[in-house]
């Protein structure tokens, strides 16, 4: 059960979510020259090339979390930040998330790494249909602690991926998604390229409605042992 604060332009409050279908959109760029360069600089680190572009990718609802301490195994993961899709019965709400892989997992196969790490997501809603009008406007950005030091990492309007409408109508057919259901967007190439941190930052700014959500998380590494 997730929990989240709901903001409209003009009020807010607060509900309890069960989600019970986990989406998450790859290779979901609209430039096809930015999804080459994404698959590059994951081929960099030994990611193979997706089959088809988007791409679309079944996750255990389980793996959902709001935390702020995240645990993982091994110094091969790394966050990314997405705009979120959330259906509830009332409609379409829009988050942020941070699709947290394994990388050294991911080299061996996509689908399994995206299993390994929990799917962080924010506390925070906005109603899609305050924000589609002007939905290319939105401004993603991420930081990453790195030895210390917090680094850009990541930073870019959303119209450089596809639109929740788009990536919606192609995997179900349909204009929306079922209530309960909730679907990562897509994310931006890492400034500097695809490397792990202590902690990632992220945030969503509405430059139209002058508002931005936000949401961070500590990275404990667990050690591996044979």
């Amino acid at each position: 059960m997730l929990t989240f604060d709901r903001l409209w332009a003009d009020r807010r409050d607060r509900v309890a979510v069960q989600i019970d279908t986990l989406i998450v959109a790859g290779w979901a760029g609209r430039d096809a020259a930015a999804i080459e360069h994404h698959i590059e600089e994951l081929a960099a680190i030994g990611v193979p090339r997706p089959s088809a572009v988007p791409l679309f990718y079944r996750i255990g609802a389980g793996q959902l979390s709001q935390t702020a301490h995240l645990q993982v195994l091994g110094p091969d993961s790394s966050g990314e930040v997405e705009p979120v899709v959330v259906s509830l019965a009332d409609g379409l709400w829009i988050t942020l998330g941070s699709d947290h892989t394994d990388r050294k997992a991911e080299a061996a196969g996509v689908a399994l790494s995206k299993q390994l790490c929990a799917k962080v997501v924010g506390t925070e809603l906005w109603r899609y249909d305050e924000v589609a009008p002007h939905w290319d406007s939105l401004v993603l950005r991420a930081w990453t602690t790195i030895d210390g030091s917090r680094v850009l990492y990541q930073e870019g309007a959303v119209s450089a991926l596809r639109s929740p409408a788009d990536l919606m109508q192609r995997y179900s057919n349909a204009p929306s998604l079922p209530a309960g259901s909730l679907m990562f967007g897509g994310t931006l190439g890492a400034i500097g390229g695809v490397r792990p941190g202590s902690r990632f930052e992220m945030e969503l700014e509405d430059p139209v409605l002058g508002r931005k959500m936000g949401h961070a998380y500590d990275i404990e590494v667990l050690p591996v042992v044979a």
